[in-house]
């Protein structure tokens, strides 16, 4: 009798135990639920519909399944080819000129004896909180053949004549280059500024100690340190060039002729400028995916993450 009491008394704070569970488990659902279905809604079913999109082809809505036809359409088509070729360009200049930038602006900025840091560091940042029309507007007006730039290096006898910023294929990309280094390096810059801000001092005070100049302390320690946040802006600036629109658009068009063309401008076009090809330009878009899974674990293999 006594045992069979001591088992009942047993039992009950188990099933208590197993309903507090369940309720509690119910209610993180259901704060997690509606977050959940929206995810699934705007995000994976456009991605399950863009793949099937990709395998289908046609002028407008008038689609029909063509397998992989698409795809290799890819490799023979030569506008494709030219919009690949000049995203990399942009993607091995701009990004490691820009993450090098971002870094030295970041140690400067981090030194206690600066004065006016808030001011510089608002400075630094402020460009990538316009907007994205607005500033490549302005970049257009800057570049132009009559612009600023352009008088201000007549006027300290730099050039002698204009240099066509817009309409040259060449200086259409620097400008490209230009344009998108300077709204991005501050954001990137934050993320190192707050990591360095996390560094202890005496570190530094060590290497000091030990006879190591600034220079050696910049990559002895503060390379070595940031190493997982220069990963992480390294990915996301790569994502963020392979997707380069708003600058193209705005600034030169993808002129002159296509020089200065996007692999996003492309899509753009296929879907809404030319006869619409919504199945082909799925097809690029995915091209762009695949682009980034690429790139990204190069550079985690680079980084030496071994879970890459």
């Amino acid at each position: 009798m006594q045992a069979t009491t001591k088992q009942n008394l047993d039992t009950k704070p188990r099933k208590y135990n197993n309903k507090l569970r369940f309720k509690n488990g119910l209610i993180g659902w259901s704060f997690i639920s509606i977050a959940t279905v929206m995810i699934c809604i705007f995000y994976f079913y456009p991605m399950v519909q863009a793949l099937i999109l990709s395998f289908q082809s046609g002028a407008g809505t008038n689609l029909q399944f063509v397998g992989f036809d698409n795809y290799m359409r890819l490799f023979t088509d030569p506008t494709f080819i030219t919009a690949v070729k000049n995203t990399v360009i942009y993607l091995i200049i701009q990004v490691p000129a820009m993450i090098i930038l971002a870094l030295f602006l970041s140690v400067m900025l981090n030194n206690k004896n600066l004065k006016l840091k808030g001011f510089f560091r608002t400075a630094i940042f402020l460009p990538c909180i316009t907007s994205l029309v607005a500033y490549s507007v302005v970049f257009k007006y800057l570049f132009s053949t009559d612009g600023i730039i352009n008088k201000m290096l007549i006027n300290l006898s730099f050039i002698a004549e204009p240099i066509q910023w817009l309409t040259d294929p060449f200086w259409a990309k620097v400008t490209i280059i230009i344009a998108i280094t300077w709204r991005w390096t501050g954001y990137n810059m934050i993320f190192y500024l707050s990591a360095l801000q996390n560094v202890d001092n005496s570190i530094y005070e060590a290497a000091k100690i030990d006879g190591a100049n600034a220079f050696q302390q910049f990559f002895k320690i503060t390379i070595p340190m940031l190493k997982p946040i220069i990963l992480f802006t390294s990915i996301t600036s790569t994502i963020g060039t392979l997707q380069l629109f708003d600058e193209v658009m705005n600034i030169t068009k993808g002129g002159p002729g296509n020089a200065t063309l996007t692999i996003s401008q492309y899509i753009y076009n296929l879907s809404f400028k030319y006869t619409p090809d919504f199945g082909y330009a799925a097809t690029v878009s995915y091209a762009i995916v695949i682009m980034i899974i690429f790139f990204s674990i190069i550079q985690f293999k680079v980084a030496g993450d071994k879970n890459a």
